[in-house]
């Protein structure tokens, strides 16, 4: 059985910093490329960042510079390291493997979504 495990969410100040972390079961997390979603309120889910199993990384344009995607695959874990902080960032975060759907897009691969992990950042 597939889990998602995500966590590290906060109240924040913008500006501040945040961690996310996932922890991962019942894959074989190293052979899959994994992704950030988020969920702000009263949007649907977006992706955020891609990284590959060799490490290479993608971010959109509302968060490159700004945070930072990694993974541990001794530990099944992805992270996401979260600098400059802004309002707009207040989501609810996913993680999910990820599959090329073709075009440079990709698709996640569990439909049973983990329980996220909610940041807000608000002064």
């Amino acid at each position: 059985q597939v889990q998602l495990v995500e966590s590290g969410g906060a109240t924040v100040q913008p500006g501040r910093s945040l961690q996310l972390a996932c922890s991962v079961s019942g894959f074989i997390f190293s052979r899959y490329p994994m992704a950030w979603f988020r969920r702000k309120p009263g949007h649907q889910r977006e992706q955020i960042a891609v990284i590959t199993t060799r490490g290479g990384t993608n971010y959109v344009d509302s968060v490159k510079g700004r945070f930072t995607l990694s993974r541990d695959d001794a530990k099944d874990t992805l992270y996401l390291q979260m600098t400059e902080l802004t309002p707009d960032d207040t989501a609810v975060y996913y993680c999910n493997a990820v599959h090329l759907i073709g075009h440079g897009k990709w698709r996640w691969v569990w439909d049973d979504w983990g329980q996220g992990t909610q940041v807000t950042v608000s002064s």
